[in-house]
């Protein structure tokens, strides 16, 4: 009886799980188990080691850093289990990450990773025979205790944006997203005092069916609200701070500008803008339009909505111009048969689409006349010029005029029309011209 008692009391090198299978196989037998009794060590092509180890877990420690400096990772494991059963796992010697070094000898950790798992990794300790028995025994109480207690982990890994944006985006390294930020309007010029966000809701209704009336293919996407912080002070600051209670909360649902006070005191005034999310109804194409040495002209002319749009207004019948060799044409004989603008979303990869409308109700977009100049130059350097349109489907748009954009040859080309065929580099007389007088309705000369 004595002899027994010494023996359950004795150490034996015990399984440690110290990561979990993808598929939880070490609670199913299908690896080894937290509490298995290790029988045999096999490094590599040595000579097997059997229990009992001398030094128990130590000793084997000091055995996987050797055999990993050796290069010898290779182990075959074999255990037992109370049960009278038999398990064995190839595996590889591996660093423990989790196990922190030594003070005195400041020596790697290892462990063994299963080869058929490499999510798998377990290493040794000392138990009595009994704590093993124990263990094994408890096997399906620990399990749900494990399945209850485990946490799912999550990190960063790394991504190669610059490749991404170069072969994924239509155009590189530039989004396909449109949008435009609408602020609220000030009730009165040069005061902070503006309009509730039904007005603002109802201006972005407004620009998106003029828009899409006026020829432009687009359709609407997303609508959300957008927070601008200002500095706020005065009437302004005590009639729009907040300092009731919660159930005020409701009184700041309408209004465009609510505040707060910080910890120094500052009035916090925070503006509710809105930005509308649209897309092309048939999305975006590129043209590159070439130049020959023998061009005097582009063979185009563009203008702008009152929206902000830019969009080819004509096209030469020309067909020994670049406009005319590009296609460029086709697709605007197209879009005049579908009642559409061929809009121009951008140049050379950059944006020319209104996105911005101020406080004061003005509409950010592009210049017609700078747009032209740097057209111009294009042909002058015989620089090829890609530009991308907005494309369309035959489905009419919600809003929008049965008839057809208006023809060029119908109204002089004055200042809501630039002529970029021969446009010249000199141009102090109209640098302003386009803002001044080029926003046009287009309804108006159908």
């Amino acid at each position: 009886m004595d002899t027994i008692l010494i023996e359950s009391a004795a150490l034996v090198l015990s399984i440690e799980c110290l990561q979990g299978s993808s598929t939880a196989d070490e609670w199913t037998g299908g690896l080894l188990q937290t509490g298995d009794v290790v029988e045999e060590l096999t490094f590599g092509d040595s000579p097997s080691l059997r229990s009992p180890f001398k030094k128990g877990a130590a000793g084997v420690q000091k055995i996987l850093r050797k055999s990993y400096k050796r290069n010898e990772t290779s182990v075959l494991v074999r255990v037992r289990r109370g049960s009278g059963e038999s398990a064995e796992l190839q595996a590889c010697i591996v660093p423990n990450a989790s196990a922190s070094l030594t003070m005195k000898k400041k020596q790697q950790k290892y462990a063994l990773r299963a080869i058929g798992d490499p999510n798998y990794t377990f290493g040794f300790c000392d138990r009595t025979e009994n704590d093993c028995l124990r263990l094994q025994a408890s096997r399906n109480s620990r399990m749900l205790m494990e399945l209850y207690s485990v946490s799912l982990r999550d990190g960063y890994i790394s991504y190669n944006w610059e490749k991404k944006m170069q072969e994924t985006l239509l155009v590189p390294n530039s989004s396909c997203f449109l949008s435009i930020l609408f602020i609220p309007q000030a009730s009165y010029p040069l005061t902070c005092h503006y309009n509730n966000t039904e007005d603002t809701l109802s201006r972005a209704n407004a620009w998106l069916h003029a828009s899409q009336a006026s020829g432009v293919p687009l359709v609407f996407m997303n609508i959300q609200t957008e927070s601008l912080l200002t500095k706020i002070s005065g009437e302004s600051a005590s009639s729009k701070v907040n300092t009731g209670p919660l159930s005020d909360m409701s009184n700041i649902s309408s209004t465009s500008l609510y505040g707060f006070e910080d910890y120094h005191g500052v009035d916090i005034g925070v503006i509710r803008a809105f930005r509308l999310w649209y897309a092309p109804s048939g999305g975006e194409f590129g043209i590159e339009i070439n130049i020959n040495d023998s061009d005097t002209k582009l063979g185009l002319s563009i203008s702008r909505t009152e929206e902000g749009f830019i969009y080819i207004s004509s096209v030469d019948e020309c067909e020994d111009t670049p406009s005319g060799r590009s296609g460029l044409g086709h697709f605007y004989r197209e879009a005049r048969k579908s009642a559409r603008l061929l809009v121009i979303s951008r140049i050379s990869n950059q944006k020319v689409l209104p996105w911005l409308v101020s406080s004061t109700g003005d509409i950010r977009c592009y210049d017609t006349v700078s747009i032209s100049y740097k057209l111009s130059l294009h042909r002058r350097a015989k620089v090829p010029i890609v530009i991308h349109l907005f494309s369309w489907n035959d489905e009419p748009q919600a809003g929008s005029s049965s008839s057809l954009p208006p023809d060029p040859s119908q109204h002089t080309r004055d200042n809501s029309e630039h002529d970029v065929s021969s446009a010249s580099l000199h141009r102090d007389d109209e640098a302003e011209i386009s803002f001044r007088f080029q926003s046009i309705s287009i309804s108006n000369n159908r």
